[in-house]
């Protein structure tokens, strides 16, 4: 079965959560496809055949899962995005725009060398706020986005074009809703 197959039949629809109105994308069941998960990893890794990457950032939490396992199949050093205050050592903060208010996430202030070309990795894309953020903690820190990796796209949010706007790379989405 095509990956994009496997993907329509594990990933979830969740009416009204986290709130009312809102049908969340649940990837738990594909985590339990170990094969699935490979097939993702090694998809998500294809994107940067032939490209330098020195690093892979991924956002907390759910892009954790996927982000450390792309980081691996890369040979790369994985960097942890957190929320404010999760960070044990020095850390770099930038806030972000919510629907209603603003959210703060930081890295480690030694997460990211000079010129590293760092992929961002979430499981979702929604507006794109998070991961703009943490492209512009990526830079702070004297790094370039090399681009963005996702499972899953909410196409009508509009997120690709942000990101491709202000870093002018590639965003790469294995399945688009």
């Amino acid at each position: 079965m095509p990956l994009t197959d496997s993907l329509k039949t594990l990933i979830r629809n969740v009416p009204d959560f986290p709130k009312p109105g809102i049908l969340f994308k649940d990837i738990t069941p594909l985590l339990e496809n170990p094969e699935v998960v490979r097939q993702v990893v090694r998809a998500l890794a294809k994107c940067y055949d032939g490209k330098r990457v020195d690093a892979v950032a991924a956002i907390e939490a759910r892009g954790f899962l996927f982000g450390f396992l792309l980081a691996q199949e890369l040979n790369v050093p994985f960097i942890p995005v957190r929320k404010k205050d999760k960070l044990p050592y020095k850390k770099i903060s930038q806030e972000y725009a919510l629907e209603y208010g603003t959210a703060t996430i930081e890295i480690h202030q030694d997460a990211v060398e000079k010129d590293w070309q760092v992929v961002i990795h979430d499981d979702l894309l929604a507006t794109g706020g998070t991961a703009n953020a943490a492209g512009q903690l990526i830079q702070k820190l004297g790094g370039k986005v090399l681009g963005f990796s996702f499972i899953i796209n909410l196409e009508f949010l509009e997120g690709r074009q942000l990101l491709e706007r202000e870093y002018n790379c590639a965003v790469d989405c294995l399945i688009a809703y």
